[in-house]
């Protein structure tokens, strides 16, 4: 098959290219802290420019594996809940979790702009159990079609911090109330990270990341639990240690230091009552 062109793809849209980037390399490496054969599919027939993203690394393959591990906690209890990935892009999350059995009953619903459906169309396995809609998450119609009675795990792996801080919340507020019990896990990025990707956040000399208006504290997160009818608990979730320097930042007591806490990204887990 002859490679297809990912600059169909521009904008946030983009973005899905920077994380299958690292997270395909890290694959590839025998001592890769992530499993991912269909990424590495992905990258290889996708002709892209991908180093203007700067030299890979494993921060969305540490993601990565944080969201399956609070999937398929969710997924063995509830083996016939409804899955949302919201802005799913290139994300290869359905098949990394069929391997360890957990979604033989589930449904999952791909929300992602029509350019991005379309590449996971033409270069992922098609499966009954998926449905794709072609919509912004923004858009919340795609609530109509989404069967929850089992049980509802939503992700929003990468999007709220390119939303503006109004429709992250309200979206969170959204899914809160129309999916009570349901669990809902999404990353956040510190607000001095989110300050300075305003400004123009250059990832090498020849790509700018799209600006990412909503930031949040680790601690910020966490008291959405307080403060957004239908939360009834929100959860910090560590990222698995990766290698070298990366195992060095989890160490635990570093999160214990406020201006570190403060300053790191983080993965929030929210449980709906």
């Amino acid at each position: 098959m002859s490679a297809i062109d990912g600059t169909t793809l521009d904008g946030v849209s983009a973005t899905t290219l920077w994380t299958l980037h690292n997270r395909a390399t890290e694959a590839k490496r025998s001592d890769g802290v992530i499993r991912d054969p269909w990424a590495v599919t992905l990258l290889d027939a996708i002709s892209y420019d991908y180093l203007k993203f700067g030299r890979p690394n494993q921060s969305h393959a540490l993601r990565a594996v944080a969201f399956d591990a609070a999937a398929r906690a969710y997924l063995t209890d509830h083996p016939r809940a409804a899955v949302v990935a919201l802005a799913e892009g290139l994300q290869t999350s359905f098949w990394r979790l069929e391997r360890t059995g957990v979604v033989d009953q589930v449904h999952w619903y791909s929300v992602d702009l029509e350019p991005v459906i379309d590449l996971r169309r033409r270069l992922l396995p098609r499966d009954d159990r998926i449905t794709e809609l072609a919509q912004s998450a923004l858009d919340t119609s795609w609530m109509d079609g989404v069967d929850a009675t089992d049980g509802a795990f939503i992700t929003a792996e990468g999007l709220l911090m390119y939303l503006e801080p109004e429709d992250a919340l309200g979206l969170i507020r959204a899914c809160a109330a129309r999916f009570p019990g349901g669990r809902m896990m999404f990353d956040s990025i510190p607000p001095w990270l989110s300050r300075r990707t305003l400004k123009g956040w250059k990832l090498s000399d020849r790509y700018i990341a799209p600006p990412m208006p909503f930031g949040q504290s680790p601690d910020d997160a966490l008291a959405l639990a307080g403060h957004v009818d239908g939360v009834r608990v929100a959860h910090d979730v560590a990222l698995p240690p990766g290698r070298g320097l990366w195992r060095a930042a989890s160490w635990p007591p570093l999160d214990r230091v406020g201006a570190v806490r403060r300053a790191r990204p983080s993965t929030t887990l929210l449980e709906f009552g």
